[in-house]
């Protein structure tokens, strides 16, 4: 999800249904004696761990997870949440409800309002909207804290679908599918970490030519005609909770372990989530590239003799998005490669590539500062992976997104990406930026 000419059109998160393992599993041994040890000294307060597995609904592929703790602002009264999808591709943090929607929030958090109403969002993503009030925690992640951040409640039981708006950029006349429960997200809840301070920007606090994210609404609304379009300052608006730490504020970086491209993956993986770039000694730049961005987050990827994103073909796109199962990029007449069917149980992998053998390709992306680097990839067939195994990590998945270069998360293996947010100082310069 970019923000704001694209936020609701590119977080391409794909839950690929079939047999998968549940994957993450963690193992505690013991010793069998009374002899003491001393206990492993505790993480650096600004890292909190990773992990790709299958989701808590069996059924992620390429999901990278973390998990929070959101309290009522000021106070101990707090929900710690697993299996929370983190995004590069998107800003700000959502929650799946208790309840029918299957999550695991079940504060009663204080729902924001203005002087016309109770205040709700309707994110419309990739393949379908997340819809619910936006309401006020603090949020804690290892040893951070964001105090008195506005988050989204997916699925709220008083904000049932059937009052979403049916707007185009919402529901589009219920032609969206929801997103609004454990089934349909696969994930407890999104942290939208990105490249920008809040999830839509300008375009949703002006009155004019408002794209329709932020909604004023009757407590409760009664039906998808009860809430009204307004105007929601940036301050107001879902804010991506790093920049709001009282330190290690200026990005993140994410590393994680090689998944070699060998058609058959890993079980599960676990990385590192580390805040701040060069605020101590454990998140320096060091060697890393960067790579400013537009301001819609995008930079240039240059491919077979085009160039796709800022300085590229109209309307293209080019990004990194740890939120996207896969890496989405172009379509099977540009790129050569045949698209998939289904598996042979009928299960539709469409929207996937499926070589008849791994293909080795490479494309050079290119910064805003005009930072260049080629990325090599390879693209296995989707069947060969999904239908065939039951691991959960695949660095050689990959789907099609027409005039698109999305870095999806299967960019992240075997590096550490950096984030640079908008207007933050960092020692590579100021946000935003992607550094590797």
């Amino acid at each position: 999800m970019h923000r704001p000419k694209a936020a609701w059109q590119v977080l391409t998160e794909k839950s690929f249904g079939g047999a998968l393992l549940l994957a993450f599993l963690i193992l505690s041994c013991g010793k069998a004696n009374n002899s003491s040890s001393n206990p492993p000294p505790p993480p650096p307060a600004n890292t909190e761990a990773l992990s790709v597995d299958a989701g808590p609904t069996n059924s992620f592929v390429n999901g990278l997870f973390t998990t929070i703790t959101v309290c009522a602002p000021g106070t101990s009264t707090c929900n710690t949440i697993d299996h929370v999808l983190v995004d590069t591709g998107s800003y700000g943090l959502r929650l799946l409800a208790s309840g029918a929607a299957g999550g695991k929030l079940t504060l009663a958090l204080s729902q924001q309002t203005n002087s016309t109403g109770a205040v709700a969002e309707c994110a419309q993503f990739a393949d379908s909207f997340t819809w619910g009030p936006v309401a006020i925690a603090d949020v804690k992640i290892s040893g951070e804290k964001a105090s008195s951040v506005p988050i989204q409640v997916v699925g709220d039981a008083n904000y049932p679908d059937s009052t979403a708006p049916t707007i185009a950029s919402c529901t589009n006349g219920s032609t969206i599918p929801s997103g609004d429960t454990l089934g349909a997200l696969g994930a407890n809840g999104i942290l939208g970490v990105g490249v920008f301070t809040d999830d839509c920007g300008p375009a949703c606090a002006s009155t004019t030519s408002n794209p329709g994210v932020y909604f004023a609404c009757p407590s409760p609304p009664t039906s998808s005609s009860s809430c009204a379009v307004i105007a929601e300052p940036e301050s107001s608006q879902l804010q991506n909770p790093v920049w709001m730490f009282s330190s290690d504020n200026n990005g993140l970086s994410i590393s994680m372990p090689s998944v070699p491209p060998t058609e058959v993956g890993a079980l599960t993986e676990s990385g590192t989530l580390t805040f701040g770039i060069g605020t101590q000694s454990n998140n320096a730049l060091g060697n890393a590239k960067v790579y400013t961005t537009d301001g819609f987050g995008n930079f240039t990827t240059n491919y077979s003799g085009s160039s796709y994103g800022t300085n590229g073909v109209p309307n293209s796109q080019s990004f990194i998005d740890s939120g996207s199962g896969a890496m989405f990029f172009l379509d099977p007449i540009t790129t050569g490669i045949p698209g998939c069917t289904t598996c042979p149980t009928g299960a539709s992998l469409a929207g996937l590539y499926c070589p008849p053998a791994p293909v080795n390709k490479s494309a050079t992306n290119v910064g805003q500062n005009g930072t260049s680097g080629t990325v090599p990839f390879t693209v296995s067939s989707a069947a060969t992976l999904i239908c065939s195994t039951s691991n959960t990590a695949y660095s050689d998945l990959a789907g099609q997104s027409s005039l698109t270069f999305d870095w999806g998360m299967n960019f992240f293996y075997g590096k550490t990406v950096f984030v640079g947010i908008d207007g933050q100082t960092t020692p590579g310069g100021t946000g935003p930026y992607w550094a590797y």
